[in-house]
């Protein structure tokens, strides 16, 4: 190897150490988890709109939407579950094999066509970290994960996750996307409008209701399919299901809407976090319940694949 290269190659060498060095030392300054671990915990996070702005969001039960696991129905966390990660009660917050998969897939295609992020990832993700799309952030994301899953019960990282996913404008979580759509509960949510919700989650931009609802119910079809073939339904409630037209009548005039302004709802008087979510005061004279019998602590008959 003439001169050089060896200098180039050893100026490579010397960079990627330092990389690996300063993500090392960033993980030494990452964020505790245990204080998500009380229920009756409130975080400000980041979120954005779709016109990319910030917005402060309060996750927890000072969020009026607030949706506790307990009141969330069986059939929207099995579609849930069925739609991003088929694994979630087996593996500890990090799902090695769908990564792999995920690697070979992208590798294949030449560009990024397959997340293998789990629930537990998406938590991590939501909560602590920003959204770009770098190999530190990846790093803490896992890191995060795995102390998530150490921490905490499956059933709160599954509140957790349902309450701060991204269904719409500036709608997020299951208690405001229902009311968004359905105007009802999730408790009230038939496994329709439960399959309807979940095939958003990839994201709502790509599976927008307003502009591709064809694109939205196919996908909603193949959750029912796999939430039928995992025996998570009945036939009867997957034929049922089929045969439902999801009401969603006055969205266009909704997403319009919000779009052009967010509710003032969704914009609650506090600061931006810095660096992590900002906690709040516990809400005063409310006690967290014991979780109702029946949660999702109980895994699916049958594993489900990745999403498709």
């Amino acid at each position: 190897m003439s001169r050089p290269f060896r200098k180039i190659a050893l100026v490579a060498v010397g960079l990627i150490v330092a990389y690996a060095g300063w993500i090392g030392v960033s993980l030494l300054f990452l964020p505790s988890v245990a204080p998500l671990a009380n229920p009756r915990t409130s975080v400000v996070i980041t979120v954005k709109d779709w016109n990319r702005k910030d917005h402060p969001f309060v996750l927890g039960p000072r969020n009026r939407f607030w949706t506790p696991v307990s009141a969330v129905p069986a059939c929207l966390k099995k579609a849930v579950i069925a739609a991003e990660d088929a694994n979630f009660y087996a593996h500890e917050g990090v799902d090695y094999e769908a990564i792999k998969e995920a690697i070979k897939t992208d590798l294949q295609k030449g560009k990024f066509v397959r997340g293998g992020s789990t629930i537990t990832q998406q938590v991590a993700k939501n909560v602590f970290l920003s959204r770009e799309k770098t190999i530190s952030r990846k790093i803490k994301e896992l890191v995060l994960a795995r102390r998530l899953d150490d921490t905490l019960s499956k059933s709160r990282i599954l509140e957790l996750y349902l309450n701060s996913v991204e269904l719409g404008p500036m709608v997020y979580g299951v208690g405001r996307a229902s009311q968004y759509y359905f105007g009802k509960p999730p408790s009230a949510l038939t496994v329709r409008e439960s399959a309807f919700l979940a095939s958003m989650l990839p994201g709502p931009k790509m599976y927008d209701p307003y502009r591709k609802l064809n694109r939205v119910v196919r996908r909603s079809d193949r959750i029912l399919r796999r939430m039928f073939a995992a025996k998570m339904i009945t036939g009867e409630e997957y034929k049922g299901a089929l045969a439902e037209s999801p009401n969603i009548a006055g969205l266009e005039r909704k997403v319009e809407t919000t779009m052009a302004a967010p509710p003032p709802e969704e914009n609650p008087p506090v600061p931006l976090p810095s660096i992590g979510p900002a906690p709040l005061d516990s809400p005063p004279g409310k006690e967290a319940g014991p979780e109702a019998p029946g949660g999702p602590e109980e895994p699916p008959d049958a594993a489900l694949n990745r999403r498709s």
